[in-house]
């Protein structure tokens, strides 16, 4: 089935970005969304010189205003004429050891990346329901399949508990014309990642993580560790493998 109207939280760097571009080339119609207007609007106009037939619509968006989340997707919506697919990608990547006096960054994280994401599956699916269609697409990340330490402690906490949501709307709405992706990337390029510290020897280009991430979306699969058979090896080791063992690849 093709999804023409895409809607892309996140969609003014890194993945959110790499995908707009993606699906513009492929003659969607976008509404993308993320705190930075000005990114967007640059985007924006680029992807129309590159694509004049096809539709954009922008917003500023901050997801951790349930509120603004279930405004600004009602008005894309109306302005693009409907939602066929929306991607749930706006996250951060900020945190420190808990306990050690920055609970903000931690905090932030956790509202970002699960609070925000409950909230816009919260305004996606009102809209799928409604009109008993659509394709909601979670990113989660492969550190959603076992708790890491120190810093990254609550970006995984954060992560793990967007992939049981997909889980639960993936098992509740099997039986329905809305089908849920939750995507597991591991290390893929972007500013994110280089913060992060990830290992360079596991890191894909953006192009390949993003090449695996729109492959996996158009098929609509259910879920995906990605890019390519090593993040499956991992997404496996994480998830049946005792701590013992995957602890230094943790």
């Amino acid at each position: 089935m093709k999804r023409q109207k895409i809607l892309i939280t996140g969609a003014s760097s890194g993945l959110g970005e790499e995908m707009a571009r993606r699906f513009a080339a492929m003659g969607r119609d976008l509404a993308l969304c993320a705190r930075r207007l000005e990114n967007l609007e640059v985007l924006a106009a680029k992807l129309k010189q590159s694509h004049p037939n096809i539709r954009i619509a922008v917003r500023a968006l901050d997801v951790t205003d349930h509120e603004a989340v279930v405004r600004v997707f009602g008005e894309l919506r109306d302005e693009l004429g409907g939602l066929d697919r929306v991607i749930v990608n706006a996250g951060l990547g900020k945190g420190a050891k808990i306990g050690t006096g920055r609970a903000d960054a931690n905090l932030a994280t956790a509202r970002t990346n699960f609070v925000g994401a409950l909230s816009q599956c919260e305004a996606a699916l009102d809209t799928f329901r409604g009109q008993n269609a659509g394709h909601l697409v979670l990113v989660s990340s492969i550190s959603a399949d076992r708790g890491l330490t120190g810093p990254k402690a609550a970006y995984s906490a954060s992560k793990a508990a967007v992939a049981s949501l997909g889980e639960s709307l993936s098992t509740e709405l099997a039986k329905t014309d809305i089908s849920v992706t939750t995507l597991l990337p591991g290390f893929i390029a972007t500013d994110m990642s280089s913060k992060a510290g990830d290992s360079a020897q596991m890191t894909a280009t953006l192009k390949e993580g993003v090449d695996a991430m729109v492959a996996a979306i158009e098929k609509e699969s259910t879920r995906v560790a990605l890019p390519g058979l090593k993040w499956r090896v991992v997404d496996v080791a994480f998830r049946f493998l005792p701590n013992a063992l995957t602890a230094r690849l943790a």
